[in-house]
């Protein structure tokens, strides 16, 4: 029991079993469902697919807070949903219900770029097998397969103009945080204080000036991942 226990009250290291094996796990799933997707003629099946994945992880969400509310304590200026991944996985029903254009434009570098930097430095204060640790890996990792569900089954890319647009969204995201932490005294976006576990922001000095250094990374770092989509229709072009 104390061994459980002491597990339970740990972060979560990177490279760890608790790190890598979810990973894993979503990667292997989400390969299978993809190829199921695209080899499928049934539109709507892709469809349902699609929405289930994303109602699954908004309800991975939305059930963790309202556990929070009812059951443990919880504090505004720490435990609204208001981290970018959390409100994005909210919201994205929306977004595989609709699946405008525009939407997918902001959400590819969003969660692409978000996500990952979430994926390689966990920032999970209860390990296996706690509540916050299983709604964490299906929130990033759900995210991840949603948008790369709709790369390959529905042939959304992005283009260049998009970069510029989803850069443009996120800083009205961030004013929106910087109003959000003045009235509750906050620390959403991590835009007062670096998180306590390792993340690349560790690299980029003290405040302010890691928050200067990332959003000068952030159109070069979008611009790495709208290559990749460019490269790969080239490929498919020749």
């Amino acid at each position: 029991m104390f061994f459980i226990a002491s597990r339970l009250i740990q972060r979560v290291t990177i490279g760890s079993p608790e790190h890598l094996l979810p990973i894993g796990i979503a990667v292997l799933c989400s390969f299978l469902l993809i190829r199921f997707a695209k080899q499928s003629s049934d539109q709507k099946l892709k469809l349902t697919l699609f929405n289930g994945l994303a109602v699954f992880v908004s309800l991975s969400v939305l059930s963790f807070h309202v556990y929070h509310i009812c059951f443990k304590s919880y504090d505004l200026k720490t435990d609204l949903p208001l981290y970018l991944c959390s409100l994005i996985a909210l919201l994205i029903p929306v977004f595989s219900y609709f699946r405008r254009y525009w939407m997918f434009e902001i959400l590819v570098f969003w969660i692409i770029a978000g996500t990952i930097q979430g994926v390689i430095t966990p920032d999970i204060a209860v390990g296996f097998p706690s509540f916050d640790y299983f709604r964490y890996w299906i929130v990033h990792l759900g995210l991840l397969s949603i948008i790369f569900y709709a790369v390959f089954v529905f042939k959304m890319k992005p283009k260049f103009i998009s970069i510029f647009k989803s850069f443009f969204a996120l800083q009205l995201y961030v004013v929106f945080m910087v109003v959000i932490n003045f009235l509750l005294d906050a620390n959403y976006f991590y835009l007062n204080q670096k998180p306590k576990s390792a993340s690349l922001l560790d690299y980029f000095g003290e405040w302010p000036y890691y928050i200067i250094i990332a959003q000068l990374i952030i159109i070069p770092l979008f611009l790495i991942i709208y290559v990749g989509f460019y490269l790969s229709s080239i490929k498919k072009t020749n």
